[in-house]
């Protein structure tokens, strides 16, 4: 039985609708940013322990202006505090739209990969004989083994050279 976890079709409309819908996200979110991984290392997080605080932080502030030094801009924190409430829920949908994308990506190709390895299997079976050897050959490829020599770090694991790889048994040839 041939495996099938999904099963899909789309019309030019609707990837022509879905492609205009993310256009359309990207000139929204045109503000979004992209770090880069060192950068998004020494970021400090802000979780939902960590909300509170901040929130409080920033009222206290609003509270005693006086007090903090004027670089410090409770204002711009308080607006940054805002944007995130605001698209936390729509970068959420998002993740979980992106991750069942994910998953049926996965699922086509392993339904695909199935159907490839079960239709080589019984071309190997009943085409003997029927003039396929030169298309199996082609196909074959995809589990051709490429034969590694041993670097000399796997040497020294063993204590083997080149010439011992041949006489495993110990005995002469």
């Amino acid at each position: 039985m041939s495996q099938d976890l999904v099963s899909l079709s789309f019309t030019a409309e609707q990837l022509a609708a879905a492609d205009a819908a993310i256009t359309q996200l990207e000139t929204i979110f045109a503000g979004f940013i992209a770090l880069t991984p060192d950068e998004r290392r020494s970021l400090n997080r802000m979780g939902n322990q960590s909300k509170p605080f901040c929130e409080n932080t920033i009222l206290m502030m609003e509270q005693n202006l006086p007090l903090i030094p004027p670089i410090l801009n409770p204002a711009s924190a308080r607006q940054d505090m805002l944007a995130l409430q605001q698209i936390s829920p729509l970068l959420d949908r998002l993740e979980r739209l992106t991750e069942r994308g994910s998953d049926t990506e996965a699922a086509l190709g392993s339904d695909i990969m199935a159907l490839a390895l079960a239709g080589y299997g019984a071309l190997g079976v009943a085409g003997k004989g029927q003039g396929l050897d030169s298309l199996r050959k082609q196909l074959s490829v995809r589990f051709a083994k490429t034969r590694r020599k041993p670097d000399t770090a796997d040497k020294a694991k063993t204590g083997k050279t080149d010439d011992d790889a041949g006489n495993e048994g110990g005995g002469t040839t």
